[in-house]
């Protein structure tokens, strides 16, 4: 199985110089869902998606729902394979009400009769993957090939909607086989993961991440006439879309390694090994933009991020209340250098102390899911999962486009001498 990372940051320079000359240097943020997660326990309804107006706000939408509803349906698999009732709970409910975004989203591209058509088959899908882990955790061959037959038709129905929906502009053939990569990863993530194959259900998970925020690009091209899908395929559209991949799968694997604190070091080492390879895919994707030099310097700040991130995590697992203060305190120094960082890499467009902040807010979403999560209340983790990715999207959006405006073709070509990623010296 091949991650879709490696030719994205092969075209990282020739994207951000291109988009360097690009026309198009302002964007707009379009954050899929318009949902704030509550400081409370209790579970907060999603609110009501705001329409795209431009096939880039669609595309930055289809990606982010595609690539979390994903992820949502993995961890849901999981919660079935390790029995965790409470969690699969909060999972079905997040993943209710992320169809039925979803679905909205759709219907604005694709008008609401489509919507609907899209509802049921997304719908569908999703049972039948809560079928198939509740096969694989029963060991109950029977029913598993059962609901791997019923994943297969899902792909197919997937299929003929597309065709239909875009009115041709898309081929059946073309969204089934889309689907039907996804259904098998979702099917191979649950049988490696009862297998204790951890190293393998979070490789396949992050895979599976990558190839569902393209699938959602590729959707939004169908809803679109050929001049307005063609605008996806701009230097600076791809660029964006390649950071907010990277920085978005950034957010979830982190918080798969530190709910995996919880599991034991098996199943951390599987998770933080995805850490590590995120963290080398980001290394390369900037040093492709500032040259080998400053992104060993990126590797290193970047590295502290991530370490604080899961020494936190560890301190909350412990119960360890004194370490966790230590901790939150470094991690306010290690977000000051990373800021300090990316603010002269793009020298100065983006501001010293609004990048602090904001990356003082993406440390906060993930310290607050983690305490939710300890404290089982996964309602709220999730709600935090949420809120978070769409923060980070919005810091990729940002930093794109203040590369757009730094960024010179004659800049340095060729990747960065990388060694290991966040959690290379991680020690348990």
């Amino acid at each position: 199985m091949r991650s879709r990372t490696g030719p994205i940051i092969l075209a990282i320079l020739a994207l951000a110089a291109a988009a360097a000359c690009d026309s198009q240097t302002t964007r707009q943020s379009s954050s899929p869902s318009s949902t704030q997660t509550q400081a409370g326990g209790d579970h907060e309804e999603h609110h009501s998606v705001a329409m795209a107006t431009t096939p880039k706000q669609l595309a930055a939408q289809l990606e982010q729902y595609f690539a979390v509803h994903t992820l949502l349906a993995l961890r849901q698999t999981r919660s079935v394979l390790t029995t965790n009732a409470s969690y699969r709970q909060a999972a079905d409910h997040e993943l209710e009400e992320y169809t039925g975004e979803l679905s909205e989203v759709v219907g604005g591209a694709y008008g609401d009769a489509q919507g609907d058509r899209f509802k049921q088959v997304w719908q569908q899908t999703t049972a039948d993957v809560g079928s198939y882990a509740d096969a694989v955790a029963g060991k109950d061959t029977s029913a598993k090939q059962a609901a791997r037959a019923a994943l297969l038709a899902d792909a197919n129905a997937y299929g003929t909607w597309l065709a239909e929906a875009s009115k041709g502009r898309a081929k059946a053939g073309d969204g089934t086989a889309d689907l039907k990569t996804h259904v098998q990863q979702v099917m191979d993530h649950a049988d490696a993961y009862a297998a204790h194959d951890y190293d393998r259900a979070y490789r396949i998970e992050r895979d599976a991440y990558e190839h569902m925020f393209a699938a959602g690009t590729s959707l939004a091209k169908a809803g679109e006439s050929p001049k307005a899908a063609a605008t996806l395929d701009a230097p600076a559209e791809k660029l964006r879309a390649a950071f907010a991949m990277l920085l978005g799968e950034h957010m979830q694997l982190i918080i798969d390694a530190q709910r995996a604190t919880f599991a034991g070091a098996a199943e951390f080492n599987g998770a933080a090994a995805q850490v590590n390879a995120n963290t080398a895919a980001l290394t390369k994707g900037m040093g492709a933009i500032v040259g080998p030099k400053k992104a060993v310097e990126f590797q290193s700040a970047w590295a502290e991020h991530v370490d604080g991130l899961l020494d936190y995590s560890t301190a909350v697992a412990s119960n360890d209340q004194a370490e966790q203060a230590v901790v939150r305190e470094k991690m306010r120094g290690y977000g000051a250098r990373l800021a300090l960082y990316l603010s002269d890499v793009v020298r100065n467009e983006l501001p010293l102390e609004p990048i602090t902040q904001a990356l003082g807010a993406h440390d906060q979403h993930l310290v607050d899911q983690i305490n939710a999560y300890a404290a089982k209340r996964y309602d709220q983790a999730q709600k935090m999962e949420v809120d978070g990715y769409g923060q980070m999207l919005s810091v990729a959006n940002t930093l794109v486009a203040a590369i757009q405006r730094t960024v010179k073709p004659q800049l340095p070509v060729g990747g960065s001498q990388t060694g290991g990623g966040g959690t290379a010296r991680w020690r348990r």
